[in-house]
């Protein structure tokens, strides 16, 4: 769904959109661990519906140790195959490694950044084509549309709310970067 529809859509939609939409969608994320799950549900909306994706949130939750990189960055061949048998989960074994992977660069990057936040904001700003080239040079499963969802959904490019919205001014109040650069 285009940003801009998704603003005037979301009063149509189900609780489950709404809350995200409300409270979710835009904010900016300074905890590490939130914004690798949110990494991780946006890698796994590719190729389905983003409510399918919300109605799983709390299973991907779950199954991905509440989204802890250090123990994601640790999964072995058991803990693939638990997810690959998950039904709670989106059961697709290039995102389930993508997840491993992606913790796994996390680690390194906060070794030397002292956290992803500040790997984010070290790059900040960039245009959406130079978000995709570094995400691409970076993680795995990071194709343009994913990469500029989770940047948007964390504040970090402009889109996720327009004017009018009435949750653009409780964004603004959060201060996502976009608005600073």
């Amino acid at each position: 769904m285009e940003p801009n529809s998704y603003c005037a859509a979301v009063a149509k939609l189900d609780k489950v959109h709404q809350d995200y939409h409300n409270n979710e969608y835009g904010f900016p994320i300074h905890d590490d661990n939130a914004l690798f799950g949110r990494l991780i549900l946006e890698i796994n909306q590719a190729g389905l519906s983003w409510t399918t994706i919300l109605k799983k949130k709390e299973n991907f939750f779950k199954a991905y140790d509440g989204f802890k990189i250090d123990k994601v960055a640790a999964y072995g061949e058991s803990d693939r195959a638990r997810l690959l048998q998950d039904a709670g989960i989106i059961r697709n074994k290039l995102k389930v490694n993508a997840a491993i992977h992606n913790a796994q660069v996390i680690q390194t990057l906060q070794k030397e950044f002292g956290s992803f936040e500040n790997w984010l904001d070290h790059y900040h700003p960039k245009t959406k084509a130079e978000w995709v080239k570094l995400f691409k040079k970076t993680f795995k499963f990071t194709g343009g549309e994913i990469t500029n969802e989770f940047l948007m959904s964390t504040g970090y490019l402009p889109g996720a709310h327009v004017d009018g919205c009435h949750v653009l001014e409780k964004v603004a109040k959060e201060k996502p970067k976009w608005m600073e650069g």
